[in-house]
């Protein structure tokens, strides 16, 4: 039984077993992937021209920045054109007191269209063609500005007009009309009149009735500042535009304006008349060549006038200084100028100069044609030009913190050639100073700018000394620095260490040509000593008379003695008198001859 009972529960157990297999089921279908959440749409870029560091054209770059948005109060513009102006120079060389540590987008006026308004803005439309002005920040493709700085565009203006008239005629506009106070009949002196202020401020005097405007220019801009309204072009290359000025109207002008700085800013207090105003409004005169220069800088600053009230009082004349950039928060002020700037675009009065328009990516060459002073009127960035290819034998500028050391051997044949014509060179010189003053500023341009930008390699350390003396030296112009070093000890403490490297480079490129000068010149004064000389030995020898004449002249001119005149010393009355007795006893040798004359009278008589 058990047996059989076994047998019958492993037969159950089997069909139980064969009960719970599970039978093979076709494959189902993967399960679909649940879908990934939506990724994040990316933010939005837009290209930036960014100022990476202080030196020269490579420290700027075209970057992929995110999009800036439109904040309370503020409107979002897409630029079309942007102004570049000097003021931009200075900031790349580090000059400027108005200055953010890189990296930084530079730009401060610009003009474009409306995309977006954020909130509590009022009086502004999408779609509205605006001018916007800023601190910074304006070289992007699009830009969030604050309502205040935005101004809608007069319909018959381009956009690049729109972005070069903020900056240039509001300078000018203040400068002639709050500082200046021109009026009818007075006389004006506008530096860099071709430039973007000075074609502006030659503008807005002409708007006053009978102002006389001096201007100075290279030669070749002639043409186009006197189409523009000045009465005097000069040449500052070739003239003296003090002298010249002079010429014209002995005593001088009424109203200056000065971006030049340094010794310029003498001579134009000296061109005051009473009651004249001089307006200072820049130091263009540190800027040479690409990278900034500190002995510019230091001669510029040491050169800068340092006039106290007294002698202000006793000449009648008075010394102002402008940057618009310290205006800011003057908005009303700056709104009604502006206002005034664009009735007197509508009504036909001014109208800016465009020089040239350059793409972002060209704005090296852009900075170029500016710190070349090659531009005449105002200099434009565009975001939607594209890059032009340079003209065949036009390179883009490039810094020379890039350029390769030329080798020993190179610099050695360079020298060795310079000394076998060194004499040729002296010729050279003194032929160049004598032909033409424009050839020798020329060479001097060429020099300083070797000297400028040389052939050595900046290191670390040389940036960080320029920076320290440029720092001290930016300080002492803005006075905003109350522990500032005297002059003497900034140019020869901060800026020993610097003028060792640039003394180097300096005596490599100007040494020869420096001694050929010397050279020439000394020689030309030992030549002109031994004419000078030998002349005035001819003279001499010809105004010599002969022998005999000059003897007689000798007697002819000799006074007539006068007769001795005996003194008798009276000691004695006694020897006197006997002195006299005697004396009376002498006959003169002249009595005779009367004493006989009247014997023979007498003898007639009797006869008679």
């Amino acid at each position: 039984m058990a047996e059989g009972g076994d047998a019958a529960t492993v037969a159950h157990e089997a069909g139980n077993a064969v009960q719970e297999t599970p039978k093979a089921e076709p494959e189902k279908a993967a399960a679909p992937a649940e879908p990934a959440p939506p990724a994040e749409p990316a933010e939005p870029t837009v290209r930036t021209i960014v100022l990476t560091g202080h030196g020269g054209y490579d420290k700027l770059s075209v970057q992929q920045k995110p999009q800036p948005k439109a904040g309370k109060g503020e409107v979002l513009v897409r630029v079309k054109a942007a102004g570049l102006n000097f003021s931009e120079l200075m900031v790349r060389q580090g000059l400027h007191d108005r200055m953010t540590k890189p990296p930084v987008v530079l730009g401060m006026e610009a003009a474009g269209v409306i995309e977006e308004l954020g909130e509590d803005v009022s009086g502004l439309e999408v779609g509205q063609n605006v001018i916007c002005l800023a601190q910074t920040g304006m070289w992007r493709e699009i830009v969030a500005v604050p309502a205040t700085n935005v101004f809608i565009m007069p319909e018959e203006m381009s956009y690049e007009e729109g972005a070069a008239i903020p900056l240039s005629y509001l300078t000018a506009y203040f400068m002639l009309f709050d500082f200046g106070n021109l009026r009818p009949g007075k006389s004006l002196l506008v530096h860099i009149a071709a430039g973007g202020v000075g074609w502006a401020a030659t503008q807005l005097a002409k708007t006053v009735d009978n102002v006389t405007i001096f201007g100075t220019a290279s030669a070749s801009k002639h043409d186009a500042i006197k189409e523009n309204g000045v009465d005097h072009p000069i040449d500052y290359r070739t003239r003296d535009y003090a002298e010249e000025i002079k010429n014209i109207s002995p005593k001088g002008v009424d109203v200056v304006l000065d971006p030049l700085g340094g010794a310029d800013t003498s001579k134009g207090l000296q061109l005051l008349r009473p009651m004249g105003k001089i307006v200072t409004y820049g130091s263009a005169n540190m800027v040479k060549g690409e990278n900034r220069n500190l002995m510019k800088m230091a001669k510029t600053l040491w050169q800068s006038t340092s006039v106290s009230p007294v002698s202000l009082v006793k000449t009648n004349k008075a010394i102002a200084g402008f940057q618009l950039a310290h205006l800011t928060g003057e908005i009303e002020l700056v709104r009604s100028a502006f206002q005034d700037i664009l009735n007197m675009y509508k009504d036909g009065k001014i109208k800016p100069r465009i020089d040239s328009v350059w793409a972002f990516e060209q704005v090296a060459e852009a900075m170029q044609q500016m710190n070349e002073r090659r531009n005449i009127g105002k200099v434009i960035l565009s975001p939607e030009k594209e890059p032009t290819k340079p003209a065949e034998g036009d390179a883009a500028p490039t810094s020379p913190l890039k350029k390769k050391k030329p080798s020993l051997f190179r610099r050695l044949s360079k020298r060795a050639s310079r000394s076998k014509d060194e004499g040729e060179k002296k010729d050279e010189v003194k032929n160049a100073k004598k032909e033409s003053p424009i050839k020798q500023e020329e060479q001097e341009k060429a020099d300083d700018n070797k000297a400028t930008n040389g052939h050595v390699q900046q290191t670390p350390e040389d940036e960080k000394i320029e920076d320290e003396a440029a720092e001290k030296l930016r300080a002492r112009l803005s006075g905003g620095d109350p522990n500032i070093e005297d002059t003497d000890k900034i140019v020869n403490d901060k800026i020993g260490a610097a003028e060792d490297k640039i003394g180097e480079v300096s005596k490599t490129v100007d040494g020869k040509v420096g001694d050929a000068e010397k050279a020439a010149e000394k020689a030309a004064e030992e030549t002109a000593e031994q004419t000078e000389e030998k002349v005035d030995e001819a003279v001499k020898q010809e105004e010599a008379p002969t022998e005999p004449a000059a003897q007689e002249e000798k007697k002819d001119e000799a006074p007539a003695e006068e007769p001795e005149k005996i003194e008798v010393a009276v000691e004695n009355p006694a020897e006197t008198d006997d002195a006299k007795a005697a004396a009376a006893d002498v006959v003169p040798d002249d009595k005779p001859v009367e004493n006989e004359e009247k014997a023979d009278g007498d003898a007639s008589q009797e006869a008679n």
